[in-house]
């Protein structure tokens, strides 16, 4: 794409739209589609946006909102998928969705009544992966562990598994999200949280491997609730914990059963350093990983030596890094976006202030660079 280098409140803003409320989630993206699910007082919305900043509909989706942290987060936290035909959203109140494109609802199904009753401090926010015809979930609480497989088109459940973990207290609540490795004829569901991150199988969910490793060793910390997501290339699982804690870079090729600490399995194990809500970036042979405090931390991807651990701005860090278009996009939730030139050398390139409150990751499509704070959306773009 052709994306700016530098932008502010009026420099480089095709439009900026009102939003009814803040919201953590991301915006999805598809033609001349943006959507995105937002607070709206008590209820939860899902808006949808043409790349003009018109908004075509708008739909409820729940009710009973909750304010978290300060209003850090709420339950308009899941982000939503769309194939192009239909979205899917899913809120911290267990209400998963489907809706056409043009704002039809196709099927509703309220997960707190079909799995129980979500037992967790911050709020359920694992976003649901949208995979073939597919969605896969994890709801991973107190009073439950659940991995899901269900029908895209119906919502009906195509199997559910029972996750084993030893875990404690808060560390058995997960805020991350399920993703797939595909690579060398292996198909993996990955699932993070309570202590461990398993591999499943696609066809039943049943578990193949798993690794713990993710508490310090001889200091079980109760309240390691994992946020950040794992991020995969192909050869290699970037595994995040919590709380400074461990960053292990598995190799899944051939593991079975508990892998945890086994030395053929893992390209590297770093005990320290992770990321605690962004999740880390792998690109070109080097993972990026951007600490709460701003820290970006480059690591070489096969033997996880640290390359450089640079300050790019001291805020508090809650969207993802985000790359395109030969830049890294890092999000601080007072609206800065610092802009990263990728490479084992350190370059800040830019920083650009919005002056509003974020914590949504930035999407981007074509020559535009969507940014959703918790009043508006932005569309970023060259005048």
């Amino acid at each position: 794409g052709n994306l700016p280098l530098e932008w502010d409140r009026t420099r480089n803003v095709k439009w900026r739209l009102p939003l009814p409320g803040p919201a953590p989630s991301t915006p999805a993206v598809w033609g001349e589609r943006i959507f995105l699910t937002s607070a709206e007082d008590d209820d939860l919305v899902l808006i949808c946006v043409n790349t003009a900043g018109e908004t075509l509909w708008q739909r409820r989706l729940d009710n009973g909102n909750q304010d978290i942290r300060q209003g850090e987060s709420n339950a308009a936290a899941p982000s939503p998928a769309t194939d192009g035909r239909h979205v899917w959203t899913f809120t911290g109140t267990g209400m998963l969705a489907c809706h056409d494109v043009d704002g039809k609802e196709i099927w509703k199904s309220d997960l707190q009544k079909v799995y129980g009753r979500f037992n967790m401090y911050w709020g359920m926010s694992t976003t649901p992966l949208l995979d073939g015809d597919r969605l896969y979930l994890q709801l991973l609480h107190s009073d439950a562990q659940w991995v899901l497989a269900l029908d895209k088109s119906s919502g009906q459940e195509i199997w559910r598994h029972r996750r084993k973990t030893d875990a404690r207290s808060e560390s058995l609540h997960s805020y991350a999200s399920p993703v797939i490795y595909r690579h060398g004829g292996l198909e993996l569901l990955l699932i993070h949280g309570a202590d461990y991150i398993t591999a499943h199988r696609l066809n039943d969910g049943s578990e193949i491997w798993r690794s713990g490793g993710l508490q310090k060793v001889g200091h079980y910390n109760d309240f390691l609730r994992f946020v950040a997501t794992p991020v995969v290339s192909p050869g290699l699982i970037v595994v995040p914990s919590a709380k400074n804690g461990p960053v292990l870079g598995i190799n899944p090729q051939g593991a079975a059963g508990d892998i945890t600490g086994k030395s053929a399995f893992f390209h590297w194990q770093r005990p320290d350093n992770t990321t605690d809500v962004p999740s880390p970036l792998i690109l070109d042979g080097l993972v990026y990983i951007c600490r709460e405090n701003g820290v970006l931390i480059c690591l070489d991807a096969l033997s996880g030596e640290e390359i450089y651990q640079e300050r790019v701005y001291n805020r508090r860090h809650r969207g993802s890094p985000v790359y395109a278009d030969g830049k890294i996009f890092l999000t601080a939730m007072d609206g800065t976006i610092s802009l990263v030139k990728p490479g084992r050398q350190f370059q800040l390139l830019a920083q650009n202030a919005l002056e509003e409150r974020m914590a949504a990751s930035p999407a981007i499509a074509g020559n535009t660079i969507y940014l959703r704070t918790h009043e508006a959306l932005y569309a970023i773009g060259s005048e």
